[in-house]
């Protein structure tokens, strides 16, 4: 069965989750290794979706003096 893909938000509850878990050091190591892990690629997502998000936000055009502006995201129809 494929996993759903989580939105940015579970992504945060769920670190937020992991890191309280890690922080009380009462867990095995092979449990701290892998919420370890599942930590790693959360943030690797989120990261992931934090950039596409700006990128849908913004683009970087040359403005009229030659130098870099930024102008609202379109998206053409």
């Amino acid at each position: 069965m494929a996993k759903k893909k989580m939105t940015f938000e579970d992504s945060i509850r769920r670190l937020d989750e992991i890191v309280k878990h890690l922080e009380s050091g009462d867990l095995p190591l092979e449990e701290s290794l892998s919420l370890f892990e599942e930590g790693t690629s959360l943030i690797s997502s989120c990261s992931a979706m934090l950039d596409e998000a700006e990128q849908k936000v913004s683009i970087l055009r040359i403005g009229k003096d030659g130098a870099p502006s930024e102008e609202p995201f379109e998206e053409e129809a």
